[in-house]
């Protein structure tokens, strides 16, 4: 009887080192794959999608394996990928500590509420419908946004939302003193104007203190941007177009060429460093700016001196087309 305690003990050793290394081995994959567990799949399910997917050759010793060590109600919703080879054990450990794959969504700075809308409907991981009622215009956040598989597109407009708001906040409680806007809202939109009249950070607070020049002294802010998001702003882009004069003979409300002060609303989202450069303007006198043909601006005090500047940008236009021209023959 004792020996064959012996022999018996030795044999569950065997069987014990056995299921070890089964447990432990690399497994059948030749490369990574993406599972995605569900809330509520149990073991059994679990087990026959790894089957499935060729992540194990041995679903039952799996489902076993699992519930001898008591990990079976561990496991985590989530997507997850699972590298090359992965033994059971691993495989396990990663559905238990519920490391899901972490997406990304990002909005550009400049884009309107309705190009996010877009692009949020075009991506194929969010799920859920857009919310009926939207953010006003520039309260979005421009950023990259972190979530997992499973997240609705509701909650990325919320997200964004809350977080363009707080960092307003923060923005406007460090304002310079003595600028001429009444709160937050004309902070974002006159931002959401600078946004769209330069792409260049150097240039950013510079322009912001030719247009505050310009409220100061009661003259029309004259941003193509703003004429331009008043003519299209219902099609939710503006176009890839220069501004025509019938633009500029369409009475709106962001005409800023016919109205005075700043427009009603924001006319895109702008990000961190355009509320920057509003919150904190350069001193300046300058009160025009024209672009100069190298991706930049050039400013100026005065209309004489800025006329001599338009002149020099029409010139650099037509030497262009002309090069263009000969290029095409």
């Amino acid at each position: 009887m004792k020996f064959f305690n012996i022999f018996f003990v030795i044999f569950l050793l065997f069987v014990f080192l056995g299921a070890k290394h089964i447990f432990e081995r690399d497994g059948p994959s030749e490369g990574a794959r993406i599972i995605c567990v569900k809330a509520g799949m149990g073991i059994h399910s679990i087990a026959g999608m790894l089957k499935r997917k060729g992540l194990i050759n041995k679903r039952l010793f799996f489902i076993c394996a699992v519930n001898c060590l008591g990990k079976a109600k561990e496991f985590k919703a989530g997507e997850y990928e699972i590298p090359a080879h992965a033994s059971m054990q691993t495989i396990m450990e990663i559905l238990m500590l519920g490391h899901s794959i972490e997406h990304r969504f990002t909005v550009p700075e400049g884009l309107t509420v309705s190009q996010v809308v877009d692009l949020l409907a075009q991506d194929v991981i969010l799920i859920g419908p857009l919310p009926k009622q939207l953010p006003y215009e520039g309260w979005l956040l421009t950023d990259t946004i972190k979530f997992f598989r499973g997240t609705s597109r509701s909650e990325i407009i919320e997200r964004l939302h809350e977080r363009q708001i707080h960092l307003v906040k923060e923005i406007w409680k460090t304002r310079d003193p003595d600028l001429p806007l009444k709160d937050m809202n004309e902070l974002v939109t006159l931002a959401s104007i600078v946004e769209k009249e330069t792409s260049l950070a150097l240039e950013r607070r510079h322009i912001a203190s030719v247009f505050y020049n310009r409220l100061k002294k009661k003259m029309p802010l004259q941003s193509d941007s703003t004429v331009l998001y008043g003519v299209f702003y219902n099609k939710g882009k503006l176009p890839d177009r220069p501004i025509y004069r019938s633009d500029l003979d369409q009475r709106t409300a962001f005409n800023t060429y016919q109205i005075s002060g700043l427009p009603p609303s924001a006319i895109a989202n702008p990000g961190r460093a355009a509320l920057q450069a509003v919150a904190h303007p350069m001193d300046t006198d300058d009160i025009y700016f024209v672009a100069d043909g190298k991706g930049g601006h050039v400013f100026a005090k005065s209309l004489n001196e800025h006329n001599i500047n338009v002149i020099k940008w029409r010139q650099f236009q037509k030497r262009r087309k002309r090069i263009h021209s000969c290029e095409e023959t």
